[in-house]
């Protein structure tokens, strides 16, 4: 095999990894950025990521740049669970040369807030609501909406939801995360019947209750069961129609 090939045969290029990180701030979906403090896209924000190094593999890539942007914790950083989006490959997605991305998603609960200052070719990492974040370097943006989607199904199928809310929470307050993810209003009753009738979802807490504004009864208060999973899944809302 080694004499008829030839690697010089075939034009270099270089392997990358993006991470597009969302949690749930402040009833709004968050995604971590870093500000670059190189070209190309000096001053732009971007997805954390970088090189590969010739020694290592994406994930252990994905992880080490993340910590070192970002300045959070290694050891947070490692309990991550990361989950690979897809990988991205045009020509001409970088102006430094022939570069393909790998890139990973996570949607996780209670992060702090990372580093004032980055590091690598990062000077500034933070959270920005994902609405707001535009004008983004590279092809991130495509990164970003792929990962809005990726984690938007992941609600669809597990109990993730019931990671971003108190300890004892409401329906309501379990149906904000889904239309914060979702970026669009649900139906309450349906919603609440779905909830309910999906086994191991949710349990009621015996005689709590919470007031939740208004006019209206307390709210009944509930707490994550026991399934990692949903079945049935809770879908999404098609456009134009709410389950």
């Amino acid at each position: 095999m080694n004499a008829v090939y030839d690697p010089h045969a075939f034009a270099p290029f270089a392997v990358t990894v993006d991470l597009a990180v969302l949690t749930v701030r402040g009833g709004a979906l968050h995604v971590l950025l870093i500000r670059r403090g190189q070209e190309p896209y000096a001053g732009a924000w971007a997805l954390p990521g970088g090189f590969i190094l010739p020694r290592e593999s994406a994930e252990t890539a994905a992880r080490r740049e993340l910590a070192e942007e970002t300045g959070l914790a290694p050891e947070l950083v490692e309990a991550l669970h990361l989950e690979q989006l897809r990988t991205y490959s045009e020509p001409d997605r970088d102006p430094r040369m022939r570069v393909v991305s790998v890139a990973f998603t996570a949607l996780v609960p209670d992060l702090p807030e990372p580093a004032a200052t980055g590091g690598g070719d990062a000077d500034r990492a933070r959270w920005v609501p994902v609405d707001e974040a535009v004008g983004l370097a590279f092809d991130h943006a495509v990164i970003l909406a792929d990962a809005r989607s990726r984690v938007g199904s992941k609600l669809e199928y597990t109990c993730l939801a019931t990671a971003f809310c108190p300890p004892e929470f409401t329906l309501g307050e379990l149906r904000a995360v889904y239309e914060t993810v979702w970026g669009t209003a649900l139906d309450r009753p349906n919603f609440r019947r779905k909830v309910l009738a999906t086994p191991g979802f949710v349990e009621a807490v015996p005689g709590a209750a919470r007031l939740t504004g208004g006019r209206g009864k307390p709210a009944a208060l509930y707490r994550p069961g026991p399934a990692t999973a949903l079945h049935p899944p809770l879908l999404r809302p098609t456009e134009g129609h709410q389950r």
